[in-house]
């Protein structure tokens, strides 16, 4: 299976999403996190994530009889890579995108489906912009955006703290000159 279509399947997207920046969770505390996934498609997506690297067992326990995992993220593994990327089809791109937008949208849907959710307090954002750019300055605005999100992705949950989902997506308009 490509790192594509490991990683951009909605229902393994969500447990990524999940999973990145919470820390270690077992598949029990996962099924609260995402009741709308069937046990057992919770359990054989966890596996195939597992079983591709993605996802890591970091502690096992005993619970009435069964074993019940821990897993974390293997951040390196868990990117659809250059490469991989390079290899997409336009078609490949376009059922990508349809999935990170799915998945973006059932973010919002759970949000606002919460009865303390607030959109204007707590700083729901949705907007877009246009910026000109070279390819080296398009590239070093990419960077300096992941660095500034992975300076505070370390940030560890605490009562003072609310765990935000940053999603970007970069769609370039068409090349050349502006507009006279």
């Amino acid at each position: 299976m490509s790192t594509a279509n490991l990683l951009l399947h909605p229902v393994r997207m969500r447990i990524l999403q999940t999973l990145l920046g919470t820390g270690d969770l077992t598949t029990a505390q996962l099924r609260v996190q995402l009741p709308d996934i069937a046990p057992a498609t919770m359990y054989r997506h966890i596996a195939t994530l597992t079983r591709a690297g993605v996802l890591e067992v970091v502690g096992e326990r005993r619970v009435r009889g069964a074993v019940e995992r821990s897993y974390r993220v293997h951040r390196e593994n868990a990117v659809v890579g250059e490469e991989a990327r390079r290899a997409m089809t336009p078609t490949d791109h376009r059922q990508a995108f349809a999935a990170f937008s799915g998945a973006l949208l059932a973010d919002f849907d759970r949000y606002l489906a919460r009865d303390d959710a607030d959109p204007a307090t707590d700083g729901v954002a949705y907007r877009q912009g246009a910026v000109w750019l070279t390819a080296e300055e398009f590239a070093e605005l990419i960077t300096d955006i992941e660095a500034l999100v992975v300076a505070r992705s370390g940030n560890a949950p605490d009562a003072g703290r609310t765990r935000h989902l940053l999603s970007l997506a970069v769609v370039p308009d068409a090349p050349g000159e502006p507009p006279a």
